[in-house]
């Protein structure tokens, strides 16, 4: 799990859910944020992708169209992608590219196989999970962590 310092990222949230251990999916920016003046620091997170908060701010509260409460700062972190890939790929510290598994949509596992977070497809294997997954199409896949690398 991310708690690495410089793994933090300063960003606004709502003030009523501003609690540390909360977890959530950036979503991406909304139509009201373009004449917001504060929207770089909210729009700064990556869309798909699934954070914790881990701090708090100390800081007025920020007025937002979207939150009726207002907004305030904390400190985040992106939170590892889970997984299935292929068992040679699973090797910690590997970087890897991935563009989604299969396109069996009825599998109980196609979420695991294809998460959102493939929008950015280059990634470091940080822990392997578990064992082999039994797929339907025969594959050897095993659970995985990943981190998103920047290229």
């Amino acid at each position: 799990m991310p708690n690495n310092t410089s793994d933090k990222i300063i960003t606004l949230c709502s003030k009523n859910w501003a609690i540390i251990g909360v977890e959530f999916t950036f979503l991406g920016g909304k139509s009201e944020c373009e004449g917001c003046k504060v929207k770089k620091v909210c729009l700064k997170l990556r869309e798909g992708g699934k954070y914790r908060i881990v701090g708090l701010r100390d800081g007025a509260v920020q007025q937002c169209q979207l939150h009726d409460d207002g907004v305030i700062a904390v400190e985040v972190v992106e939170m590892p992608i889970m997984v299935a890939v292929d068992s040679k790929m699973a090797v910690e510290g590997l970087k890897i590219t991935l563009k989604g598994n299969c396109h069996n949509i009825d599998c109980a596992h196609y979420n695991v196989c294809n998460p959102i977070e493939f929008k950015d497809n280059h990634f470091i294997v940080e822990k392997v999970i578990g064992d082999a997954i039994n797929c339907r199409i025969g594959r050897q896949l095993k659970l995985v962590e990943l981190k998103r690398v920047d290229e």
